[in-house]
């Protein structure tokens, strides 16, 4: 396994970076925390068409720019950073891993080139009421009629599903499991926003009543992709809690260094400088472990699902503590909605509870490993 970050991929985080400090600004995040979408439709379409964000491990053959998942792990952090709020993670991760697992040649050569340019939003539907994140917890159900497959049923939690162009929903069959692709004016299709915690990532409730559905994939192979999807979303979401986590930290010193109390820098006093440092391995430790799941998953390891587990659990506990530590050494300025912090503390709760908390993971990796 290729550890270690190239000079490549240094440019390109520097790049991003630059993008997103120059287009996506806190105070444009702050703007579209009430937009229905979430995200600028033009930095959207600037960050496929002129940067290839969005198709950047998508392979070539489908109109990617075929580099790995280590180098979609950069990017991925560093929307974290930024607080990306729009549907990259939905569209560029579930979606499109959902399909290049789902071994349907044709629905990736008919849907994967769109999604690597940014026309084509997409976004995977597998949650319902109960919020289980559980690949046996689905009972939407699928059948097939005369004029092809329909749908019936909830899913709850979807990420951008009231704004996608594309919906792959995960539905049971007579032979289990299975993905379907369901297009935004379907017949039958009710889409409902959800209010969330964290205002710059957008749910949606999604309501099928008869719903006509084309079949991706082999009947009954759902379980196995969304098992793989899964897991490489774990994975992307603690790129993008490490961005934060990252974040966080450095605006936090760099408030300790100008904040005076007693005549001195509050970053001077010894006790602030402990909680610095824990929090600094904290994150160097989420980072070696966010490079090694990412490059599990750049060589397609048999250890990615340990790895996913293992990852999203130190993810979501360190993220949150930074958030919340960080509000408690900024003092009062930290409680208040004018300041930032609050904004990174609501996506690291919502990313901690996102596809399951560390409790979860934490089984699941008992489990994976044999215990």
């Amino acid at each position: 396994m290729i550890l270690g970050v190239t000079a490549e991929q240094d440019e390109l985080r520097a790049s991003v970076r630059r993008f997103l400090a120059d287009r996506v600004p806190i105070s444009a995040v702050r703007e579209l925390m009430d937009a229905t979408d979430g995200g600028d439709p033009a930095v959207w379409a600037q960050a496929g068409q002129q940067l290839g964000l969005q198709g950047i491990a998508i392979p070539e053959e489908y109109g990617g720019a075929g580099f790995t998942f280590a180098e979609q792990a950069i990017v991925l952090e560093e929307l974290g950073a930024a607080l990306y709020g729009g549907p990259y993670l939905a569209s560029a991760v579930f979606a499109a891993n959902a399909l290049l697992a789902s071994g349907d040649e044709a629905a990736k050569q008919a849907y994967l080139p769109g999604i690597g340019s940014g026309d084509l939003i997409a976004t995977l539907a597998f949650t319902e009421e109960d919020g289980s994140w559980e690949t046996d917890a689905t009972r939407l159900s699928a059948a097939s009629a005369d004029d092809g497959w329909r749908l019936d049923g909830h899913k709850a939690f979807v990420l951008d599903g009231h704004t996608a162009g594309l919906i792959l929903v995960i539905g049971r069959t007579e032979k289990g499991l299975s993905l379907f692709a369901v297009t935004a004016d379907a017949d039958g299709l009710r889409r409902t926003p959800l209010p969330t915690l964290d205002q710059t990532r957008k749910l949606a409730r999604l309501d099928f009543d008869g719903v006509p559905a084309t079949p991706v994939g082999a009947d009954g192979a759902g379980e196995f992709v969304l098992a793989k999807t899964l897991d490489v979303a774990a994975i992307a979401q603690a790129a993008e809690q490490l961005g934060g986590a990252q974040r966080v930290l450095d605006f936090t010193v760099e408030y300790l260094k100008v904040r005076h109390q007693f005549g001195r820098p509050i970053g001077s006093f010894q006790a602030l400088k402990h909680r610095c440092a824990d929090l600094l391995l904290e994150v160097e430790s989420l980072r070696s472990a966010v490079q090694y799941a990412a490059a599990a998953v750049a060589e397609d390891s048999s250890e990615v699902p340990t790895v996913a587990a293992l990852v999203k659990a130190y993810a979501s506990d360190v993220y949150f503590h930074v958030a919340a530590e960080s509000i408690q050494m900024h003092g009062g300025i930290g409680f208040t909605w004018e300041h930032d912090a609050h904004l990174y503390f609501k996506r690291a709760k919502a990313s901690e509870l996102f596809l399951g908390d560390a409790t979860l993971h934490r089984e699941r990796l008992a489990s994976r490993i044999g215990l």
